[in-house]
């Protein structure tokens, strides 16, 4: 698209201003300017950063889990005659090392890589900039939110080289399994530090959208993604304290054996029947109280992501605004009261089972809302198919197809077959993957201009889609077939069961895939970095886009804007008849022929 840059409304001798200066100038050292920071610019690269360092790391585990299940008995190549032998037998991948790769991928991939950039550097460094402010309401609480998050994940890391390894419970870790162990007690350590930084963060998001935004933006001229965000903060700030709760009961179970979860007569490791009394069902109902809203923290910042990118790109205000934020409202409510779906094969009570039965297929409706939507957005628009709005458009493609899968799971007789199956892995990746690391995609791409000041390479972002895009449905769509054939989730050598030696073709195939797929994000973590040194200068407003994250200069500093925002308008004035032009910026003033000359200086400059 053609570049554009917007002028300054008082003046168009500012219009050329540099995209370095900025009225509030602060000279710091080098350490408190790029690590201990307080500018949301700065975390939310932080969180970026330090988020596709573990998708890297959680990724290598994947594809050791693939190989195991491919090519079972046999030795990793390349890596595996250097790992020791507590973790590997000639090379090849022992059961207990297995189990604690289960483990660390889905924790990893959970807390340290999707939640960090959906609810940590997406959320840092948009809603400052789209409500037209200067920084979080929380600046120092919101370093802190950040620091939180790489000792936590190093101290879960740590487990790998204690005695007896790592956690290897499952990334739900339910007790009595996760009852002992150095390794389990230091993933419990660790959940516990992701959860305090989401409840530090989700309180920053909440006080920021209430109490900074630009002279005349009421909330229903907030941005979708601003919404999802603050929607999303919300879930954080009441679901993530029952997760720091429950973490903290089972490290007394741990430490001082108090039997909160403890059952009586367990076999503890030191060979002594232990005599407590607690329940272990007790550690699902507050695990998934939180964890199925974590899901939606997960994804509800990715649906405003797509919702913007859809309506920047297709050219086209967003089809049914208020309906779109009412659904986001409806799927975090729904959200708090489907825990149970998690649970159908504990033992609950048919009705209790009905219920939640019920509520979760509920919770269709509003996101079939969002979908069509979106689907509308798109229709008969002016679209331009850049890497963002592939990436978008992918997300809907995978996201429905997750979503479709989750209808069968809702279903409490279907799920006590399939709850334990590589159909619930199927569908949490289409969910969770296609879902929300591909609306991650389309951020990073929309914003990397903003964030950088530097534009990225399009021809390889659309390759790093189309490979992404191909192998992830090669790699994950037979896990569905896997499932109904009966084939077992976290399971070290599933051929010892004769029905399902016919799946290892299968399995290979899906491993090819993986690899391909796992490798295909170099294309990613490439473009980043090339174009930080070589990629052209970005424009102000690459997009043509309307809200107020576009008014700032190019790679705005410490402050974010050089001009004076009031906010006149919606977000999403696209083809609005007031203007010439197919946009019409939430910050330029309602029809006058000043505005005219600020609007028509906006299209040309740059």
């Amino acid at each position: 698209m053609e570049a554009a840059v917007a002028t300054h409304e008082h003046g168009a001798d500012h219009a050329h201003a540099d995209a370095h200066t900025h009225e509030h100038v602060h000279h710091t050292s080098f350490i408190r300017h790029y690590i201990f920071s307080t500018d949301h610019k700065t975390i939310a690269k932080q969180f970026f950063g330090s988020a596709l360092f573990f998708l890297l790391v959680g990724g290598a585990f994947a594809l050791l889990i693939r190989w195991q299940l491919a090519y079972p008995g046999e030795p990793i190549p390349v890596i595996g005659k250097w790992l020791p032998d507590s973790l590997v037998s000639n090379g090849a991948i022992q059961p207990g090392f297995y189990t604690q790769l289960v483990t660390m991928h889905a924790t990893i991939m959970i807390f340290f890589v999707i939640i960090p950039i959906a609810a940590g550097s997406f959320a840092n460094f948009c809603i400052p900039l789209m409500i037209g402010t200067d920084d979080m309401a929380m600046p120092y609480v919101n370093m802190i939110s950040f620091w939180l998050v790489p000792v936590a994940a190093l101290t879960v890391l740590a487990g790998f080289f204690v005695d007896g390894g790592t956690a290897g419970g499952g990334w739900t870790n339910y007790p009595p399994l996760s009852a002992t162990g150095t390794g389990h007690t230091l993933w419990v350590v660790a959940i516990f530090m992701v959860g305090f930084s989401s409840i530090l963060g989700g309180m920053n998001y909440v006080a920021t959208v209430l109490n900074k935004r630009a002279k005349g933006m009421r909330m229903f001229d907030l941005p979708l993604t601003v919404w999802a965000l603050f929607i999303t903060a919300v879930l954080q700030v009441l679901g993530t304290p029952v997760l720091a709760a429950d973490a903290s009961l089972l490290f007394l179970d741990q430490v001082f054996h108090s039997s909160i979860f403890l059952p009586e007569n367990l076999l503890i490791s030191t060979g002594n029947l232990h005599s407590g009394g607690g329940q272990p069902i007790l550690w699902q109902h507050l695990f998934w109280f939180y964890s199925h809203p974590a899901v939606y923290i997960m994804i509800v910042p990715i649906m405003g992501v797509v919702s913007d990118v859809l309506a920047t790109f297709s050219r086209k205000p967003i089809y049914g605004y208020k309906a779109m934020v009412f659904a986001l409202m409806a799927i975090a409510f729904l959200g708090f009261i489907v825990w149970g779906h998690h649970m159908f094969i504990s033992g609950m009570s048919p009705l209790l089972g009905t219920t939640f039965m019920l509520s979760t297929i509920v919770i269709a409706v509003p996101s079939s809302i969002k979908v069509f939507n979106w689907l509308g957005t798109v229709w008969r628009g002016n679209i331009y198919f850049t890497t963002p709005m592939l990436n978008a458009l992918g997300f809907i493609g995978t996201f429905t197809i997750g979503g479709i899968s989750g209808i069968f799971m809702a279903v409490g007789p279907i799920d006590v077959y399939i709850t334990d199956t590589y159909f619930i892995v199927a569908h949490i990746h289409y969910v969770l993957f296609g879902g929300s690391l591909f609306g991650i995609f389309a951020g990073i791409y929309y914003w990397y201009p903003k964030m950088f000041g530097k534009m990225y390479n399009e021809t390889l972002g659309k390759w790093h889609f189309v490979l992404t895009f191909i192998t992830f449905n090669l790699c994950f769509f037979p896990m569905h077939m896997l499932g109904v054939g009966g084939h077992m989730r976290r399971i070290h050598d599933p051929y010892i069961y004769d029905f399902l030696k016919p799946f290892q073709p299968m399995n290979e195939f899906i491993t090819i895939f993986a690899i391909l797929l796992g490798f295909s994000q170099l294309l990613l973590i490439a473009n980043i970095l090339w174009c930080l040194k070589y990629g052209k200068v970005a424009p102000r407003n690459p997009w043509k886009a309307n809200t107020l994250e576009w008014a700032a200069p190019a790679h705005p500093g410490h402050g974010n804007f050089d001009r004076d925002i009031i906010v006149y308008r919606g977000p999403y004035e696209y083809s609005s008849p007031e203007s010439k032009k197919d946009y019409l910026p939430q910050w330029i003033k309602p029809a006058t022929k000043t505005s005219e000359k600020e609007h028509e200086a906006i299209a040309h400059e740059g």
